[in-house]
């Protein structure tokens, strides 16, 4: 086909992206052709419209203004697409022909810097597999944070990928690597995945690329020891280049971190506890994170969320955070006064960043600026505090004095948002922008010495003078006034009301004027360009300082969090004993309003390892052993809990199996699920873990359940020996007190009439009774299914004890019956209406009782036959 050239240009520079959305610069607009067109078009909404190609004719085309590219950008991407930027690398006023234009940055999910959220990494995952080993490397351009890991197994794989939901995940473009894909889709379908040449994870080139980006000491922090790790974070870095086309000098270390440094929980574990997302709708109300978090800075907000995710083991070091923590809750004026300052902090390790890129405006320059402006008052209150964790933060905190003294003596206090419009340097900085400018002004004096000598030259009250683009200046004369004119004005443009005229004096001061304005502007750009150059030199000592803030402002969101919920520090140790007293769950407490939860006791150890919680349904037994597990968890992340009294011997890992669904999509039922997540815990749990599972069992038939549930409770305390809390509706269970270090654990329950009251207090003993009946009638069934469930309950009690049936109870009530279908059974309408997922075993069982006795009596009922 035949195009245009610059069609023809479009395609040459498409060929070599053909995987993304090419913005194709033409003047103020990024441009969309052929099928891009109409992608863009129908994901963002905006006009479709057509361009002449040639001889080919039109083909379709869509576009946005640069200027709000971002927000366009940002959609696209959020949909899983990739944007090329092309860009015109030359002046068109230069070009001999078409304007040369060149691929100037691909953004994809994983390397996207604006429109993010501000307390949320965005993470780019890189993947590399050998013999069910996994080598992770996680960067996050937006903070110039690179981490690499290696795990042991899938599961293990999955588990740390739920952990750091990342943005787009990276893998060899290989067959095995795309069956991989498929799996992890499974688990995280929100991650964009992307394949990447195999040979970027090459040990070879690899290496280089590292050696490109950290310097000959790519491997001081020990590195090689993890050869898949250097393998994917070769290949991560190598991608990073590709698709950013710029130097990243704020990717300078690289952070090893293992499993064992951290408490493990699984991506089950997390979900159950609602840790940073609800299960409801996936916010962050409701969650650990919603109650904990009073962070000022977008900083502090992704460190805490970090501490929640990745609890400590080492007790030195939870200590270390829990000393800060009691300082500032002993010190209210400190704790006022370094909130008050870290408010003026804006984001610095993102700020940074696109200082780096290239990518930071003015604005962004005076943020920096207006954030170092407050440390060395942050340091000072800072300085009278003794724990040994502020003064590794104190050294760390450079107040970049030298930075700060650069950007107030250069950048003017209220700068444009761009960095081409000029009015960005501060008067005095700089002489010939001094001149430039004060050329600029006098312009603006002589056009209105100019336009008042005219006034009274030609006797044109109304004459003004005025400016655009296309004409530049002139002087505009009404047309009731025309005759006025003299004859050296020079016709330029003719309106519905006035015309415009130039003169040659005009012509010489506008020479002057916009010479000066336009050298004014490239003059101003190309300081402020050296100035963000020197800015960027020093992106190490900033991100140290970032560091720095960061933590300040975690530790001060948990003594904030200590004070206002009246949070206790608990005694962390090497112990196996985990004692807590008045414990309170702290979502639950902060939903409820003050004073309305009802608080509880727990101690597992040596003498009680398995404690084996019976009681009914809404009394309250899920709230606590989340709570058991939510209390532990922020006692080894240095957080103060809810509590009176608290002592935690180290946990190495927190297993939940609390509630299980369908999982359709993989053809398992909610049994199939129970089975595997029980099979994980038995499988990986440690004489140091701690257990959660709740209900263990009832997604199958009762003698089944009881029967895996009761042999579950015998392997962890004959072969684990985990900290284990255990509840369950299979009373038969409670006979298993017999083993050493099980103890019987149920939920008070107060009787009044036919009513119940749950008192939420936790105390030794077992349940005797259900009070299912009394559940029901709570949550409003009609009195008459009551009565005849407490009939049916009454008659499977005596007959269980080895009485005959029961011949007082009335055998025949009513049975609801279609009136649609009167040949059907009522039995058959009474089934399909249940909802069994929601039926306790023993309810299921007591209906089917029912249904067997009915049947009975009907047949007894019928005539006998005579043949």
């Amino acid at each position: 086909m035949s195009y245009t050239p610059m069609i023809q240009q479009y395609l040459q520079i498409k060929r070599n992206y053909q995987d993304a959305i090419l913005f194709f610069r033409l003047g103020d607009f990024y441009e969309m052709f052929f099928d891009d067109a109409l992608v863009a078009s129908r994901e963002l909404e905006i006009t479709l419209t057509g361009r002449d190609a040639g001889a080919s004719g039109r083909v379709p085309m869509c576009g946005v203004p640069y200027h709000a590219a971002d927000t366009y950008i940002a959609r696209l991407v959020e949909r899983g697409y990739k944007v090329a930027i092309c860009e015109q690398v030359e002046d068109p006023a230069d070009a001999r022909g078409i304007v040369r234009r060149e691929v100037t940055r691909v953004i994809t999910p994983g390397t996207i810097m604006e429109c993010l959220e501000e307390r949320k990494h965005n993470f780019l995952v890189a993947i590399v597999e050998k013999e069910g080993i996994y080598g992770l490397a996680v960067v996050d351009v937006t903070t110039g944070l690179f981490m690499v890991t290696q795990v042991n197994g899938q599961e293990a794989l999955l588990d740390e990928l739920c952990r750091l939901e990342p943005a787009e995940i990276l893998l060899p473009d290989l067959l095995p690597y795309r069956e991989l894909s498929e799996k992890i889709r499974s688990r995280l379908s929100r991650s964009f995945i992307s394949f990447w040449d195999p040979a970027a994870f090459e040990r070879g080139e690899a290496i280089r690329s590292l050696q490109e980006q950290l310097g000959m000491g790519w491997n001081r922090s020990g590195l090689s020891s993890l050869p898949l790790a250097v393998l994917c974070a070769g290949g991560i870095l190598h991608y990073l280049k590709a698709t950013q086309k710029r130097e990243l000098g704020h990717i300078n270390q690289v952070e090893i971190y293992s499993a064992g440094q951290y408490m493990h929980l699984d991506a089950v574990t997390r979900r159950n506890l609602e840790l940073t997302s609800s299960l409801k709708d996936g916010t962050r109300w409701g969650t650990l994170l919603w109650v904990l978090d009073y962070s000022v800075t977008a900083m502090g907000g992704r460190l805490l969320k970090s501490w929640l995710e990745r609890p400590l083991l080492d007790v030195k070091a939870i200590r270390a955070r829990q000393d800060a923590v009691e300082e500032l809750v002993n010190d209210s004026l400190a704790r006022q006064e370094l909130q008050q300052l870290l408010r003026a902090v804006y984001d610095l390790e993102r700020l940074s960043s696109r200082v780096v890129y290239g990518t930071a405006g003015p604005r962004d320059l005076l943020a920096l600026k207006n954030s170092l402006a407050v440390l060395p008052q942050v340091k000072k209150v800072l300085g009278n505090k003794k724990a040994c964790f502020w003064q590794d933060v104190l050294s760390d905190l450079d107040c970049l004095e030298d930075i700060v003294r650069v950007l107030d003596e250069a950048i003017n206090n209220d700068p444009p948002v761009s960095p081409r419009e000029g009015g960005i340097i501060r008067e005095g900085y700089h002489p010939e922008v001094d001149r430039l400018r004060q050329a600029s002004r006098e312009g603006k004096n002589w056009l209105a010495q100019l336009e008042a000598r005219e006034k009274e030259r030609t006797g044109i009250r109304s004459l003004k003078v005025g400016f655009n683009k296309v004409f530049g200046y002139y002087l505009e004369v009404t047309r009731p006034n025309l005759n006025l004119v003299p004859p050296d004005y020079i016709r330029k443009q003719t309106l519905a009301g006035a015309e415009r005229f130039i003169t040659s004096e005009l012509k010489k001061l506008e020479e002057q004027i916009l010479g000066a304005e336009e050298k004014l502007v490239q003059l101003e750009y190309r300081i402020f360009t050296e100035i963000r150059e020197k800015v960027a030199a020093q992106v190490r000592r900033i991100q140290r300082t970032a560091g720095a803030v960061a933590r300040t402002d975690a530790i001060l969101s948990l003594a904030e969090a200590a004070v206002k919920g009246n949070y206790v520090r608990p005694e962390v140790n090497d112990g196996y004993r985990i004692f807590i007293r008045d414990g309170r769950h702290p979502v639950v407490e902060q939903v409820l309003g003050p004073g309305e939860f009802v608080p509880n006791d727990v101690e597992l150890g040596e003498d009680t390892r398995l404690i084996l919680l019976t009681g009914p349904n809404m009394a309250g037994k899920s709230t606590y052993m989340r709570q058991v597990a939510l209390l532990v968890l922020m006692a080894q992340v240095g957080s103060f809990i809810p509590a009176a009294s608290g002592e935690i011997g180290i946990v190495d890992r927190i297993f939940t199996r609390v509630g299980a669904s369908d999982n359709l999509a993989a053809g398992q039922s909610t049994f199939m699920v129970e089975m595997s997540e029980c099979r994980v815990i038995v499988s990986a749990a440690t004489s140091r873990s701690l257990i959660i599972m709740d209900e263990v069992g009832r997604g199958t038939s009762t003698y089944d359940g009881i029967s895996i549930a009761r042999a579950l409770v015998e392997y962890i305390v004959k072969r684990i020996g985990a900290r284990t809390l255990f509840s369950t509706h299979y009373h038969e269970l409670t006979e298993l007190d017999a083993l050493p270090g099980v103890k019987n654990f149920t939920v008070a329950v107060e009787e009044r009439g036919e009513n119940v009251v749950f008192l939420h207090r936790v105390h030794p003993g077992r349940a005797n009774r259900s009070y299912g009946i009394q559940v029901a009638r709570l949550a409003g069934l009609p009195e008459e299914i009551l009565q005849r469930a407490a009939e049916i309950l009454q008659d499977l009690e005596f007959r269980r004890n080895g009485g005959e049936v029961n011949k007082t109870v009335p055998q025949n009530l009513p049975v609801y019956q279609e009136k649609s279908q009167p040949s059907r059974h009522p039995i058959l309408d009474e089934l399909i209406k249940l909802d069994l997922w929601q039926m306790t075993p023993l309810e299921a069982l007591n209906t089917i009782a029912a249904w067997q006795l009915s049947l009975k009596q009907d047949l007894n009922r019928l005539p006998v036959r005579d043949d």
